[in-house]
């Protein structure tokens, strides 16, 4: 005669409920890992408050020495004449940090966030700020700099993992694309001064194609092809096959990989 099989111990139906619940209440169950951050949909747990993250303001002078004694703005490889033409800009941004986590972290562990040189930088108002279309408090899947890319795209990771922060898979998948194609990830300084301050509008590539917006992004000269100079300037050598800006550029070896 066939017998059902006993029911679980109680201990493991109070465990599935619990878990269950717990799928319910998060806003998804999608376990997952990349670069060993844990991959997770943004999640506000608590009301995000701008004060609740204070710097002080004599960190700039601390950003500074970090850069080697120069007010420059890596984002767009620009020197400036002053503290006064810039902001202090966080890499990671605050409510980003939060809604990956901090949303339930202590006051001073978000003290520290924000006060912390890893994640902090500086930028022009036009790069860093909302109203002129900035940055602002984007990820790395809706803003990326125009140069330094794989300083700024490790730079990311490092704080995420400092502070166990999560990742969306936007961002993830973001991030990964820029940091395949590093063979280094340190700061590249540029000389530009003021002169270059306001960056060119995008360039309008005729006919359209896959393309456009690699020769809008790294070719500088537009002449509609990507010179190792301009790879190099933007942060993207070697550039393998498959980078968007691949097709562009001069592979004379044929072997996948131009700029070696």
């Amino acid at each position: 005669c066939f017998s059902p099989p006993p029911p679980p111990p109680r201990r493991i139906a109070i465990f599935c409920f619990i878990t269950a619940a717990v799928c319910v209440a998060a806003p998804a169950c999608s376990p997952g890992t990349w670069r060993d951050l844990t991959v997770a949909p943004e999640y506000r747990c608590s009301a995000y408050k701008r004060e609740d993250y204070p710097y002080r303001q004599s960190i700039e002078a601390d950003i500074v020495a970090d850069l080697g004694g120069r007010v420059y703005g890596p984002y767009t490889g620009r020197t400036f004449a002053c503290t006064y033409e810039t902001d202090i800009e966080h890499t990671v941004a605050l409510s980003e940090a939060h809604d990956s986590g901090l949303c339930a972290a202590d006051e001073a562990t978000r003290r520290r966030f924000a006060n912390d040189l890893l994640n902090l930088t500086l930028a022009a108002p036009e790069v860093n700020r909302c109203r002129h279309g900035g940055k602002c408090a984007k990820d790395a899947a809706e803003w990326m700099p125009t140069m330094n890319r794989c300083w700024f795209a490790a730079r990311v990771v490092a704080v995420r993992h400092k502070y166990g922060l999560t990742v969306d898979r936007n961002e993830a998948d973001a991030l990964e694309q820029v940091l395949s194609g590093c063979s280094s990830t340190a700061m590249i300084f540029l000389d530009r001064t003021r002169e270059a301050e306001t960056p060119p509008p995008p360039r309008v590539v005729t006919p359209p194609s896959p393309g456009a917006d690699a020769l809008a992004l790294w070719d500088d000269d537009g002449n509609g092809r990507i010179a190792c100079k301009e790879a190099r300037g933007h942060g993207i050598a070697p550039v393998k096959r498959g980078h968007p800006a691949y097709p562009f550029m001069r592979d004379g070896d044929s072997d996948g990989v131009a700029c070696e």
